[in-house]
């Protein structure tokens, strides 16, 4: 039987594995997933594109605002579009992800963003969402949450064999470690609040991880 209803919300710092985790999940439930990260990417994108200045906290706000930003929830199909640009490989380069803090820790920015994640979300019967704030902010009342982490040392190996060992090592900490700092200052992250699984993947490999994933899900009662 599979629920007619189910959200499983993912946070967890940078490198931790959401991405790749939430969306093979999201294929074995058959659901939808969502990468909120990609859409303060692309925003931020955006606001490059635009010459927007970020330091100017409100016309970063109006500029996300008025983004047209179509995103795929399609688990299979990694596809970001800002105002029929296709953005999908420009947003993970570095430029962006150096400037993505900017947006995010705008509270107007991020409340923006919030309201469109949270209408993405009900617009599917089963969603995987992942994010920073999904288990807190966007949706608290989904049916499995779980903060995925990892230590640092796992953290900053996986983000640089994603990025295929372009990155120096003082690249990659200023990606991962001084990001996860600035975006900490507008949400918590790396505690987990009360009804929220913490899975550390620190010495679990991909498969386990999934795998520990789908048995939290079934664990508070949803059906596979």
């Amino acid at each position: 039987m599979i629920v007619e209803k189910l959200v499983v919300a993912i946070d967890g710092p940078s490198g931790s594995g959401k991405s790749s985790v939430a969306k093979e999940a999201a294929r074995r439930l058959g659901a939808a997933y969502l990468d909120t990260g990609a859409m303060y990417r692309a925003v931020t994108w955006h606001c490059l594109d635009a010459g927007t200045d970020l330091a100017d906290a409100a016309a970063v706000a109006a500029a996300v605002e008025a983004a047209d930003l179509d995103i795929s929830t399609d688990p299979d199909v990694e596809r970001v579009l800002i105002h029929g640009t296709d953005v999908t490989a420009a947003i993970r380069e570095p430029r962006v992800s150096e400037a993505v803090s900017a947006v995010a820790t705008n509270l107007d920015a991020r409340a923006e963003l919030v309201r469109r994640q949270r209408g993405l979300i009900a617009a599917h019967a089963r969603v995987v969402a992942e994010g920073r704030d999904i288990t807190t902010v966007v949706a608290p009342q989904a049916e499995a949450r779980i903060l995925l982490t990892a230590s640092e040392e796992a953290r900053l190996r996986r983000r640089g064999l994603q990025l295929g060992g372009t990155q120096s090592a003082a690249d990659l900490e200023r990606q991962v470690l001084a990001r996860d700092a600035k975006d900490a200052t507008v949400v918590d992250f790396t505690t987990a609040s009360d009804g929220v699984v913490t899975l550390d993947s620190s010495d679990l490999d991909f498969e386990q991880t999934v795998r520990t994933v789908l048995g939290i899900v079934a664990g508070r009662g949803a059906a596979l």
